[in-house]
């Protein structure tokens, strides 16, 4: 990582994105609803990867959504897996019931 990374809130995209110099490398995108920030997905561009960019966005977006007081629904699988590894002063997190699979359900 560089000193000139950069992560940002684009409200518009409904996205955390984090830059390299003016580059896009990656983006955690986010459902806003009342009271509460949904994260969904989250991506870093292969070009990117393995220069420590996805920890440093998560780190970041959820710092910045606990500074909202919104509670924290991780339905991306990367951002639930750094919130059990890591803490994140101040977030209240409310952990999903994901759906099931359906043959789980019937024992086959």
């Amino acid at each position: 990582m560089t000193d000139d990374t950069t992560v940002t809130r684009n409200d518009e995209a409904s996205r955390y994105e984090i830059h390299v110099g003016d580059v896009l490398a990656g983006f955690a995108q986010f459902d806003q609803r009342p009271g509460e920030i949904r994260f969904v997905h989250t991506e870093v561009d292969p070009a990117f990867q393995g220069k420590g960019l996805a920890s440093v966005l998560a780190e970041r977006a959820l710092a910045d959504a606990a500074a909202s007081a919104d509670t924290i629904v991780p339905y991306c699988p990367y951002i639930a897996k750094y919130l059990k590894t890591q803490e994140v002063e101040g977030a209240e997190i409310r952990w999903p019931q994901l759906p099931t699979d359906p043959a789980d359900a019937t024992g086959r």
